[in-house]
């Protein structure tokens, strides 16, 4: 019901629901947009493809379906503007034999995707708050404080948050996590 009230204000242009859905979906617009550029993109990149959607969002607010919601309109969007910078990157020309030093194999390559991939559904296996604080302050770099005030939780909390988040992730994909992750 929130987001359907979310996305009437943004369809009559409400600066104050933009700021919100900003508030309340980069992270998740973040993460779609990480996964489709395969985790290689540098944080400057990966900032401006989120400001981008939220452009997008903004520009055609108008047009936005309130009964539909604004997560998927979100993913479609970030997944798309991602694959536009991948289209968009040259392919990098070795200049010499040295520079032509190949990189991981694609074995190698395939086990790094497998190991985001878990490490991104064990954030997930978090849950609310938890994922969004994760998210903010380990790969966004985001104040704790900050991060607390937004999330309407005191500081000593979210450090406490953080604190037991790490032994589940530590639990999820070491000792336990293959029963962890058919349990749900």
């Amino acid at each position: 019901m929130e987001e359907k009230k979310l996305v009437e204000r943004l369809q009559k242009r409400s600066r104050s629901a933009l700021e919100r859905a900003i508030d309340r979906y980069t992270p998740y617009v973040g993460v779609t947009v990480w996964r489709v550029l395969g985790g290689t993109a540098s944080r400057e990149d990966l900032e401006e493809v989120v400001s981008d959607v939220f452009l997008s969002l903004w520009l055609h607010a108008g047009e936005l379906d309130a009964d539909q919601g604004l997560r998927p309109w979100l993913g479609t969007v970030a997944r798309n503007r991602a694959i536009d910078r991948l289209r968009a990157r040259p392919a990098p020309l070795p200049l010499s034999e040295a520079d032509a030093a190949p990189g991981p194999s694609p074995e190698e390559a395939a086990c790094d995707r497998d190991q985001a991939e878990q490490l991104w559904r064990a954030v997930e296996a978090l849950g609310e708050p938890d994922t969004t604080l994760f998210l903010r302050y380990y790969y966004y770099g985001d104040k704790l404080g900050d991060i607390a005030a937004a999330l309407g939780l005191k500081l000593p909390a979210a450090r406490a948050r953080l604190s037991r988040g790490r032994k589940k992730l530590k639990l999820l994909l070491t000792e336990g996590g293959d029963a962890l992750w058919t349990q749900g």
